[in-house]
């Protein structure tokens, strides 16, 4: 199969690397704005199949001729660009996925497209990073192996394994993606009722061999395409793991709108955005360098199975590689993301249309690619 990946970002060139090793990839394309970092991560890699494209996202011309010469798409761009790329995909034929992004409800754009991606015999699967993405697709498998579903309970983090003062917090992907989801409201159901709590909301102790005590609290994205799949459970919730404090902390700074999108304040007379001056702020104090990061999940699917209660967990910790100075993030994101383009490239995935991961990657095939790959997920029933 012939693979192109859009933007050459730590997802995108992680995503590339998992690609060229793959024994069913003929062709990896890595395309991206910036020319000059492409050639420095083909020159990395030093493989035959991988080559460079300079593409500006933001022109479809330049997006149909590139995206046509494959038959599958692995976009890693910001996700303002989500929609545009599905559409393009089904206008040329070609299978698609993303990393997701809440913002506007761009999965929910995407979602839309289902009968006309359906029409062209086009699969496009939103949300494939780790949170929405690799927890869909657990929550899925847990599914599937109970008669009635009752209760997602859903926690990820990504920390640095020795926390620094002052937010104990090393940035793992966008801050203005975590500056959203601490700010914009967090859509849960709690007694079979879909409702809205703040953000950094409810904090909970929370504990993983070799780490604890954690902290756990609401933020909003995490549930995604979860809440409209299972929309008849008496619980769903998401929650993000940090170290303790963190969220007391970052609830004082979002309460003094310093995160808060299209505000302005008058400065000597020019209109300022406080958060673009925090961002600039806080990067270089929670830039992760050559910081050690770690992954943690666990998934909790709970209903009946031949009458009885049952539980399915699943729980993972990921380091970052040391060795490929490849960050536990991009390990869990861009491997999800890899597999599953993959999947739909060799027909382990036949279904056409846009569809949650939840609904359509098989759990059991994705954690043994995983396995393969030294990431483990360890499932347990109760």
């Amino acid at each position: 199969m012939k693979v192109g990946v859009l933007g050459a970002g730590l997802m995108g060139k992680e995503a590339a690397r998992d690609l060229i090793y793959s024994d069913e990839v003929e062709v990896v394309g890595l395309a991206d704005v910036d020319y000059k970092r492409v050639q420095s991560i083909c020159e990395l890699f030093k493989q035959s199949k991988l080559k460079a494209y300079e593409i500006d996202a933001n022109d479809r011309n330049q997006l149909r001729e590139f995206m046509k010469q494959f038959d599958v798409i692995v976009n890693a761009l910001f996700y303002s660009f989500n929609k545009i790329v599905a559409e393009t995909a089904i206008e040329v034929g070609v299978h698609s996925v993303d990393l997701g992004g809440h913002i506007g409800n761009i999965t929910k754009e995407v979602l839309k497209l289902n009968e006309r991606a359906k029409k062209q015999g086009v699969t496009i699967i939103p949300d494939l990073g780790v949170a929405p993405g690799m927890i869909n697709i657990l929550s899925g498998y847990g599914r599937s192996k109970l008669d009635t579903l009752t209760s997602l309970k859903l926690y990820v983090g990504g920390i640095p394994l020795h926390p620094e003062p002052p937010l104990e917090y090393n940035q793992v992907f966008s801050m203005e993606g975590v500056f959203d989801h601490y700010t914009d409201k967090s859509v849960i159901i709690r007694g079979g009722k879909r409702i809205e709590v703040d953000s950094l909301s409810e904090v909970e102790p929370i504990y993983f061999e070799r780490f604890g005590p954690l902290e756990a609290f609401h933020t909003s994205g995490g549930t995604s395409t979860l809440i409209d799949s299972y929309p008849d459970v008496e619980t769903l919730e998401y929650k993000t793991i940090r170290y303790p404090g963190h969220a007391e902390k970052f609830k004082l700074l979002v309460d003094l709108n310093l995160t808060r999108r299209n505000y302005y304040v008058n400065v000597d007379g020019k209109m300022v955005s406080p958060r673009e001056v925090f961002l600039q702020v806080l990067n270089p104090i929670v830039d992760l360098k050559d910081k050690v990061d770690v992954v943690l999940l666990r998934v909790l699917v709970s209903g009946k199975k031949d009458g009885r209660d049952r539980t399915y967990c699943y729980e993972m910790t990921v380091y970052k590689d040391t060795e490929k100075n490849i960050t536990a993030m991009a390990r869990a994101t861009a491997t999800t993301i890899s597999i599953v383009a993959q999947m739909i490239g060799n027909g382990t995935i036949k279904k056409r249309g846009v569809h949650p991961p939840e609904m359509i990657v098989p759990g059991d095939i994705y954690i043994n690619e995983l396995k393969k790959r030294g990431i483990f997920i360890k499932e347990t029933v109760k």
